[in-house]
């Protein structure tokens, strides 16, 4: 008896071709969606942080658009539009001749909302104007136009971290910076204790550098919410990277030599691990504060901090 004819045989021969496509269509997909996961999900959890965001709802800053001459760049002019022509009268009107050049658009003007919680050196954009005007009369206080400074500034001078003296690395684009501050940990590169988070402040080429946040990676400060109003007591907390860790949570304010408030120690270790305290202050005037979680003990007093802005009043 016969046992098919030739396309049953043709069919037999094409499934394993069949097989081994799907199998390769099958790897394909899953590297595919293994490659869309890491770039959705931001790759590596404990990577560097994405530093402060923009507050909700605040315009864009005057920063935006600068050009060399310290004002904001003006749009082009539009295409003109052919106009309609009237229907002519008993007595023809004379046609009023064009320009001879096209009207330039007025640059719409700049707003002076900062999109940042201005934690540090200056409160306002009308306290930086107030500098520039200072610096453009008799060159004061020319650092704060120097990214690296401001972050070094911050750290040894408001927060007192006077053993972080150093600038490890650095990135600035444009208005935006990210500057590594750490200390020399005597055995190989320098230890980086936190990335400063600076954006310039105010109109012009000689806008300041403005500090607004960290950004955070193996010790994060997520709670308050950044930009958020709070009162005493606050509820601090986050996620840290270590072993045998102890964090200490202190409450600042520009103006205040000393902490308004100081919470001590939070045990904390392993791997992303969550840590939670509560903080009273008082003494706070209306304005922003600087939360500032920070921990060490194995090197020197302060190895790692995080910071966040949140306002009182």
């Amino acid at each position: 008896m016969a046992t098919g004819g030739p396309g049953q045989e043709q069919r037999q021969r094409m499934r394993p071709a069949a097989a081994i496509a799907a199998a390769v269509v099958v790897t394909l997909l899953s590297a595919l969606l293994a490659g869309l996961g890491v770039l959705y999900f931001g790759g590596d959890p404990a990577s560097t942080g994405q530093g402060a965001v923009p507050l909700p709802g605040a315009a864009a800053t005057a920063t935006a658009s600068r050009t060399s001459s310290g004002t904001t760049s003006s749009a082009e002019p539009p295409t003109p539009s052919p106009t309609r022509q009237a229907p002519p009268s008993a007595s023809p009107t004379r046609q009023t001749p064009p320009s001879a050049s096209p009207t330039r658009q007025t640059p719409p003007s700049a707003s002076p909302t900062f999109r940042f919680q201005p934690l540090w050196p200056f409160a306002s954009v009308a306290d930086a104007a107030e500098w520039q005007r200072r610096y453009r009369d008799g060159g004061d206080q020319p650092w704060h136009l120097d990214a690296e400074q401001t972050a070094l500034s911050f750290t040894t001078g408001f927060l007192g971290f006077t053993e972080i003296d150093r600038v490890v690395a650095r990135s600035i684009r444009g208005d935006d910076a990210r500057i590594s501050v750490g200390y020399e940990s005597g055995e190989g590169p320098a230890s980086v204790a936190a990335v400063i988070h600076l954006v310039r402040i105010g109109q012009g080429p000689d806008a300041p550098w403005e500090v607004v946040g960290t950004a955070d990676s193996t010790l994060t400060l997520e709670r308050p919410r950044y930009g958020a109003r709070v009162s005493s007591p606050i509820t601090a907390g986050g996620r840290i990277t270590g072993v045998d860790e102890s964090i200490q949570i202190d409450v600042r304010q520009a103006g205040s030599e000393r902490p308004l408030g100081t919470a001590c120690c939070v045990p904390g270790g392993g791997q992303r691990q969550p840590w939670s305290t509560r903080v009273s202050f008082r003494g706070a005037d209306a304005g922003a504060v600087v939360i500032v979680a920070s921990t060490g003990g194995h090197v020197q007093d302060v190895e790692r901090f995080a910071i966040t802005g949140v306002r009182v009043g």
